[in-house]
């Protein structure tokens, strides 16, 4: 079976809200082992709609409609889709009454639009709406099956996980499940990526690997189907061991994480203490940090020593050394990162300082940076950096190195023992 989410709304096309249903549908879909192909978005408008519907149609025997079932001139889903495949619209019952009960119990009175909201197709399987008005339906016509649901996330989410799913699954018995993995990668570029491991991607079949740039990050997608889940994660293990043979360095972890959720969870589970010296990232390493819950039990504290003054009085950089060295220089680095661990009295100091931009300082050009990394009982690291991009660019990138060669260093620690 194939789907295509289609999302009705003009406020999607203006930018106002995201459309993060079609994020979660296509998500619930890939679990009962359905392809989504395409995603679509139009507008509240019924000639672009039935459009919309026809091309669907030549390429998708699921089609999965969100938004316009609400009370309002402009909410057409149903009307539409009716007209289309030649169903009457027809007023249910019981959720006419569960929008009057809803208007009785909050003390409101029912304008007449609202029984809109409980017209349904004829002849359609009803959603119920638990957290909303508006039922959902499924209909079948022509081999090709149609499922309206609600546009607010907290009545369509509900409504599909409760309903929806085992509704298709009663039309659909499909015999293979698809199971996805994501590996997160930093330090290497889409492109060095890709040509590290290009002949599996050529080759690949199932599994699949698919390639995405982030925000100074590299993801790929393993997706395997199989009728045994089992069965599926196993061939997913095979393809991740081959990849991680060649580019498992720049590996840090899977899904969702990010370099700041796992550097918390290596420092919480060796027990160690961090404290933090930002010059060039001014607050940012700390401030990232601190919105990953249980950062509290590893971030004891730090300090944004943008100014010379506030390095050597607060942060006891020698003044020889910013004389001879420079604020942007890997002497004064090692110096911030050891007396901030020795200020706040903690297992690890990092530092940061460098180049923002847009101009250069102390004849290093933009986007020169210095990180460095003391660890009680090793020798004190620091890393340079040629970043050269933006201002808020350099600084965000600054932040996520900083993680990554610290999270490396502990990884690298641990491996050693």
């Amino acid at each position: 079976m194939n789907a295509e989410i289609i999302a009705v709304g003009s406020e999607l096309l203006l930018g106002q809200i995201v459309n993060t249903n079609a994020r979660f549908l296509s998500q619930q879909l890939a679990v009962l082992g359905i392809n989504v192909y395409y995603h679509t978005v139009v507008g509240d408008n019924p000639d672009r709609l039935k459009s919309a519907i026809e091309i669907a149609e030549q390429r998708s025997n699921l089609i999965i409609f969100t938004g316009g079932l609400g009370p309002t001139k402009d909410d057409l889903t149903k009307e539409t889709i009716a007209r289309h495949i030649g169903k009457n619209l027809v007023m249910d019952q019981t959720a006419l009454e569960s929008i009057e009960h809803y208007f009785k119990k909050t003390n409101r009175i029912m304008t007449e639009n609202n029984r809109k909201q409980a017209l349904v197709l004829e002849g359609s399987k009803i959603l119920p709406n638990d957290h909303g008005m508006a039922p959902g339906m499924v209909v079948e016509g022509d081999g090709i099956i149609y499922m309206l649901l609600p546009g607010p996330p907290k009545e369509m989410e509900p409504m599909f996980s409760q309903y929806g799913a085992n509704a298709i699954s009663l039309q659909y018995d499909a015999k293979e499940k698809i199971v996805s993995r994501v590996l997160r990668f930093f330090g290497i570029g889409e492109a060095a990526l890709e040509t590290e491991i290009i002949d599996l991607i050529d080759n690949q079949s199932n599994p699949t690997i698919a390639p995405l740039a982030g925000d100074s990050e590299v993801t790929l997608r393993l997706t395997a189907k199989h009728i045994d889940p089992d069965s599926a994660n196993t061939m997913l293990d095979e393809v991740e061991k081959a990849i991680n043979k060649r580019v498992g360095k720049f590996f840090y972890g899977y899904d969702n994480t990010s370099l700041m959720k796992e550097l918390t969870k290596c420092l919480k589970n060796k027990n160690l203490t961090l404290a933090a010296a930002e010059s060039l990232t001014g607050g940012l390493f700390q401030e990232e940090l601190t919105g990953i819950p249980g950062a509290s039990s590893v971030l004891k504290g730090g300090v944004v020593c943008y100014s010379p003054e506030v390095k050597q009085q607060v942060l006891g950089v020698k003044q020889e050394t910013i004389e001879k060295y420079g604020v942007v220089s890997e002497q004064c680095a090692i110096e911030l990162a050891e007396n901030a661990a020795g200020l706040i009295s903690t297992d690890i100091g990092i530092s940061f300082t460098g180049v923002a931009g847009p101009d250069e300082l102390e004849g290093k050009p933009v986007g020169t940076v210095y990180i460095g990394i003391a660890i009680k009982g090793r020798p004190t690291i620091v890393e340079k950096l040629n970043l050269g991009g933006t201002r808020a660019a350099n600084r965000i990138r600054s932040v996520k190195f900083g993680c990554y060669f610290l999270l490396r260093y502990l990884k690298e620690s641990q491996n050693a023992n």
